[in-house]
């Protein structure tokens, strides 16, 4: 595991555009499973500058949706679809034959997650994949429990996802989510997880003591070979980076 301290979140997304750069130098095909949010939002920004530079970077590569909010419409501001659709989509240059990810409202969501589930067994692994840090350890919709799933699967929300920032201003609060499994993220290639603001250090401290506990799903991490932390000053404190 490496960990990577930027001064700031604008030099933080500035890495990780410029490390998802390099991978796509070396596979131009790379699938990329990516984490929706304000915390990788610029870094998404920013390889599709580059893109628009060099247009063979993102030229051939495919991307797969991560997770999506039950029940909320396409059109609505805080689906992960309008997420991608704004971020990744419009600003990659990305054909719909090399998007795939969990549909909004789609026919009952086990069979949309049987589908993506299908779609992963075929097309995969994931070649890298980007995630967020949970306040409560989540990766994905995989929340704290008893016990975590491997596979893509509808997930109850805790309380404390169903108030997050993406869908403050959505008339539905979703109950449930669509997500990929803790499986099938831990047999991705290569891992980056991105964590940004002062907000996300006592998350950042507890991931990083590295007690595996389904109570804190992120810390399954590290079972992974290969996997870069990235995170600002604000969410790293006094850490300081090393290599374990």
């Amino acid at each position: 595991m490496r960990i990577k301290i930027s001064g700031n979140y604008e030099e933080m997304s500035r890495a990780a555009a410029a490390d998802l750069a390099r991978e796509l130098a070396r596979n131009p095909r790379l699938l990329l499973c990516l984490a929706t949010g304000s915390t990788p939002a610029r870094a998404y920004e920013l390889l599709g500058a580059r893109a628009r530079k060099a247009p063979a970077l993102l030229a051939q590569a495919r991307v797969l949706k991560l997770d999506e909010w039950a029940g909320l419409t396409a059109t609505d501001p805080g689906s992960c679809e309008a997420f991608f659709r704004r971020h990744v989509i419009k600003e990659w240059g990305i054909s719909p034959g090399r998007f795939t990810g969990f549909g909004c409202h789609p026919r009952p969501p086990k069979k949309e997650c049987g589908r993506v589930r299908e779609w992963l067994a075929r097309h995969g692994p994931i070649d890298v994949c980007v995630l967020g840090l949970g306040l409560n350890g989540h990766l994905g919709f995989n929340e704290p429990g008893r016990a975590l799933c491997p596979v893509a699967h509808v997930a109850p929300l805790k309380e404390q996802t169903r108030r997050h920032s993406m869908i403050a201003s959505s008339a539905l609060k979703p109950e449930f989510g669509m997500t990929l499994g803790m499986a099938e993220v831990l047999q991705s290639r290569q891992i980056l997880l991105l964590v940004s603001g002062a907000h996300k250090r006592k998350a950042l401290e507890r991931f990083m003591s590295g007690k595996i506990t389904t109570q804190f799903p992120a810390s399954f991490l590290w079972l992974h070979p290969r996997i870069t932390v990235l995170c600002d000053r604000d969410a790293a404190g006094a850490r300081k980076e090393k290599q374990i």
